[in-house]
């Protein structure tokens, strides 16, 4: 049975699969960087400050702060469009795929930030779970919308009768014919 709303059979598929494996390597390049014990003589203390860190990167230049701002908001940010193509529908709302996105993506960060605590060399900052959700977020908004729009016109191009009749009702319920009860 093919799910409401989604890509025809084999795209959806293969957008399925593909987004899948993407993810999974990402993730694996995501821990590889962030869980990995680093060699240094000493660590700055934990912030949970929210906006310190950026605040701090923000003093050190216009550069500088780019630089490292990008780097939280780039971490995570396929997430934003690689979460929505596991997922393969293209009729959903709007903000509910925005906001399953962003919690995902947040918690995904928040567990690594958790993580972090136990490698050598790494200490939790609350300003990274907030850019890269952050991030997650945007690259969500830039991509996603337009892409799921992209692929709602071209099915309607190849399959035009199949996609209204893909909101209508799935024909007649089977129904068990009633058998008389013994006196």
């Amino acid at each position: 049975m093919q799910r409401q709303g989604s890509i025809g059979d084999s795209a959806a598929i293969r957008v399925r699969a593909t987004g899948g494996v993407l993810l999974v390597a990402h993730l694996a390049l995501v821990a590889w960087l962030m869980l990995r014990p680093l060699d240094v003589p000493w660590v700055m203390p934990p912030n949970l400050h929210p906006f310190a860190g950026i605040r701090a990167d923000l003093a050190l230049g216009p550069r500088e702060a780019a630089h490292r701002i990008g780097e939280g908001l780039a971490l995570l940010a396929p997430l934003g469009v690689l979460l929505p193509a596991v997922h393969g529908r293209l009729r959903v709302s709007p903000l509910a795929s925005l906001v399953r996105t962003a919690t995902a993506g947040a918690l995904l960060s928040l567990g690594i930030a958790l993580l972090q605590t136990g490698v050598p060399g790494r200490v939790v900052d609350v300003d990274s779970v907030l850019l890269n959700t952050a991030g997650v977020v945007l690259a969500h908004l830039a991509v996603v919308p337009a892409a799921r729009a992209r692929f709602r016109r071209r099915g309607a191009r190849r399959w035009p009768a199949a996609l209204p009749q893909e909101d209508a009702a799935q024909g007649r319920t089977p129904t068990i014919p009633r058998v008389g009860i013994a006196p």
